[in-house]
């Protein structure tokens, strides 16, 4: 198997958890007490005669360590998260007006990319099994025992709930893939080829968005689940794979310390906000609430 072999290649492993196969299980123990720390930031989003405005961001996790992937509940009153405290990866669900994080799940395995499945009543979760294993997972709210999603499909790194029937699933390889599959079929069928990490829903559409890698660093497109057929939306911001939706249908990703909104008319991207935070001083992952009131934040502690 592959190992990391010097300190870069290990934070990179570790700030992407789909390359936590690569490694054995005692490596990812080692490898993960060595995770930069990152916290999640929650700051309220607002219009005014249609204008996009962000608040003062929070630090809603506030401490030491990983934490990482947030994920709004239906309602919007908290969101699902990946922890590290300990060995291992968790994950947990921030209630933001408590303003405190409990346990969802606490396993020997490391879980990932908490995700709301379309009935409700679970989360699909990327669970790196004790044999380096890496499927997609179900796991009942109410604490009950998962099951793989997936039985064969694996590595599998990231994925979007289209619906009951049909989850698109990021597959690692060379080229990453991303499949859409069918549970109850156990079947996974490719659609892309070298695609990034960000798998969402578009809003007010039967569409799964992605980002589709280039030279120059990624477009993110939108892809017809009937047709298979894809389109351009807009060029990644450089630096970045990651991007959210506001439930308007606006395109957000982030610069640095900046979070950016795509205006489709003049096809560029432009400032929404700048953070002085110094945790926000490299923001990566974000993400929008159902109703598009509040945006978590990902910062990594303005390491470099």
């Amino acid at each position: 198997m592959m190992k990391p072999h010097n300190l870069r290649q290990s934070l990179l492993v570790l700030c992407n958890p789909w390359l936590l196969f690569l490694g054995s299980v005692a490596g990812i123990s080692r490898l993960a007490a060595q995770a930069p720390g990152t916290d999640i930031y929650v700051a309220p989003l607002t219009r005014t005669k249609g204008v996009l405005s962000v608040g003062t961001p929070v630090n809603a996790t506030a401490r030491a360590g990983y934490d990482n992937q947030p994920f709004f509940s239906a309602d919007g009153r908290s969101f699902y998260f990946t922890s590290q405290r300990g060995p291992q990866t968790d994950i947990y669900r921030y209630d933001l007006a408590e303003r405190r994080a409990v346990p969802v799940v606490s396993t020997p395995e490391s879980e990932y990319s908490p995700t709301l499945m379309p009935d409700g009543s679970h989360l699909s979760v990327i669970r790196v099994e004790l044999d380096s294993t890496q499927r997609l997972w179900a796991l009942p709210l109410d604490g009950g025992a998962g099951k793989p999603v997936l039985d064969t499909i694996k590595p599998v790194g990231y994925h979007v709930w289209l619906n009951a029937d049909t989850v698109f699933v990021f597959v690692l390889g060379s080229p990453a893939t991303l499949r859409r599959a069918l549970p109850a079929r156990g079947t996974a069928e490719i659609v892309a080829r070298d695609v990034g990490r960000t798998l969402l829903l578009v809003p007010g559409k039967h569409r799964v968005s992605y980002v589709q890698r280039d030279s120059s660093g990624g477009w993110i497109r939108s892809l017809d689940p009937a047709s298979g057929s894809s389109e351009a939306l807009a060029p990644l911001p450089e630096g970045t794979e990651f991007y959210a939706w506001t439930p308007q249908g606006e395109l957000l990703s982030t610069r640095g310390n900046a979070l950016l909104r795509f205006d489709p008319k003049a096809r560029q991207w432009e400032t929404l906000a700048q953070f002085s935070e110094p945790g926000l001083r490299k923001i990566t992952r974000l993400a929008v609430s159902p109703r598009g009131d509040r945006i978590a934040l990902v910062g990594e502690d303005g390491t470099p």
